[in-house]
């Protein structure tokens, strides 16, 4: 039993996280976007365009790699590996070269697809290691993509600070390469356990003809695009509410602006906290719950909560601090726990041999919502009638996108209570 244990560890746990946390660290993307556009001499929209297409990338190879992930998992982590560390490597080449289509083939398209598939990779095994905590098992993986950003992002500003930004990439990729190399060395399937095409094989098609894999599908692609929409608009919302905070009452501009900038990274950082204490907790949650709809159900009602009371104080730049911050922080929370709560949600519908092909195809939401998430929020903010409170008019959109989840999550409660 000791020697379960530690294989649980050794060969599910440890490479899952060896390969999640370098991939995490796509999400690191605003620490140099700003470095790359002023080198590179292009606007900041355009390389913005980078990041959304690793994003799509991701979702979109994760929808395609389902198969080989099922059939080999060591095949696909080195895939992973591969495309991961020459796009990141790849990225720093195309900086150098102020090559800005580089930039968009190798973050967006070969890092993208690294992406996919590593992130899909270690959720199947997870589940066949763990048959008994399946939920507490992929939440501590995923949690790991989700810490990704709090661990990367002082790193990557030391390393930019000390020798560049190109040869940030290059050090990082070095390094990211040995660690997901261990990974894919460790990562192995229980004993026992063998592919039989047979059961483990199932068409797309029969997949996407069932209405509950569409509720699902809805329920995750709106929770990621109204995440994104806010966290993507955070920074502004802080900026507008602190810079009206009585403490801050006769400091210079220089002053102000320093203190706010502290502010924000500390709630950014808390932000990053709660996003991995979501991807846990919701999972571990679900472990213990009759049916997992029921976690989506929990994080739909609490964003819409936390929404609504935004709505009832009128506006983000008169809102109390304490309620921005509880909306920002339990929204980042739900947002995470939507995708560590997918796998098992899947596994319930649709059984843990298929689980890595009907992942993929759901992971294909998240494709979507990277392009149309952050695109929302501009759109909203851009023509709110009141520019002076523009960020409040995003918060009932997002509330009605949040009970439209709901909804397709109660539907799909409801189908898995009748089957």
């Amino acid at each position: 039993m000791a020697r379960l244990a530690t294989n649980r560890w050794t060969s599910a746990i440890l490479p899952a996280l060896l390969i999640h946390i370098p991939i995490g660290t796509v999400y690191c993307w605003s620490v140099f976007k700003q470095l790359i556009s002023d080198q590179l001499h292009a606007s900041p929209s355009s390389v913005e365009w980078a990041f959304s297409l690793a994003i799509f990338f991701l979702g979109m190879s994760a929808a395609f790699a389902g198969p080989m992930v099922e059939k080999n998992i060591k095949r696909s982590a080195l895939v992973s590996m591969i495309c991961f560390v020459v796009g990141f490597a790849g990225t720093g080449v195309s900086i150098a070269l102020h090559f800005l289509p580089g930039v968009f083939i190798c973050y967006g398209a070969i890092m993208g697809v690294g992406l996919g598939v590593g992130y899909l990779t270690p959720v199947k095994n997870l589940m066949l290691w763990f048959a008994d905590n399946k939920g507490l098992a992929t939440g501590i993986a995923v949690a790991g993509f989700g810490l990704a950003k709090a661990i990367a992002s002082p790193v990557m500003e030391w390393l930019i600070g000390t020798i560049g930004l190109v040869n940030m990439f290059y050090v990082l990729a070095a390094i990211y390469a040995v660690m997901m190399f261990v990974g894919f060395l460790l990562i192995r399937r229980p004993a026992g356990w063998v592919y039989d095409p047979a059961t483990s094989h199932v068409s797309r098609r029969t997949i996407l003809t069932k209405p509950v894999f569409w509720g699902i599908w809805i329920a995750f692609y709106l929770n990621i695009t109204c995440g994104l929409a806010l966290i993507s608009q955070e920074k502004d919302i802080l900026h507008d509410v602190l810079q009206s905070f009585p403490q801050y009452a006769g400091l210079g501009q220089s002053e102000l602006a320093a203190a706010i900038a502290g502010v924000i990274g500390l709630v950014l950082a808390v932000d990053a906290v709660f996003n991995a204490a979501g991807r846990i907790g919701f999972s571990t949650i679900s472990d213990h719950l009759k049916r997992r709809e029921s976690v989506y159900q929990i994080i739909f009602v609490m964003s819409i909560a936390v929404c609504l009371l935004q709505v009832a104080l009128n506006s983000i730049d008169n809102a109390l601090l304490w309620a921005v911050l509880a909306m920002l922080f339990l929204v980042n929370a739900g947002y995470g726990g939507g995708f560590s709560t997918l796998p098992v949600l899947l596994d319930q519908h649709f059984g843990t041999k298929t689980v890595s092909t009907t992942h993929g195809l759901t992971l294909s939401a998240w494709a979507f919502a990277g392009l149309s998430g952050n695109q929302l929020a501009s759109f909203v903010v851009t023509h709110a009638p009141d520019q002076a409170h523009r960020y409040a008019a995003l918060i009932p959109v997002i509330t009605v996108l949040y009970v439209v989840a709901l909804a397709s999550a109660t539907l799909v409660k409801r189908a898995g209570r009748q089957h």
